[in-house]
């Protein structure tokens, strides 16, 4: 089985990653294996469940329509 070394690893990210694993009852290593698996699987995409879900949020805020004179006053008053 192959092996990686990871050098220069910053302190704040090794004692990150030491707290993440003991939460996980894991070894450092282990965790490791998992967040590489974890970022390098893709997952899969369903692009009819994707446009479902675009034309869902469409339809709960249609009603809410932003025209440029609505923008413009509402910069003209500033932040309350």
């Amino acid at each position: 089985m192959p092996s990686i070394t990871v050098k220069n690893i910053p302190d704040h990210v090794y004692k990150s990653l030491k707290h993440v694993a003991n939460n996980h009852h894991r070894s450092i290593n282990s965790e490791i294996i998992c967040l590489i698996e974890k970022g390098t699987i893709s997952k899969s995409f369903n692009p009819d469940q994707h446009l479902a879900l675009a034309k869902r949020s469409r339809e709960k805020t249609k009603k809410f329509l932003l025209t440029d004179t609505i923008l413009q006053k509402a910069k003209e008053r500033g932040r309350p």
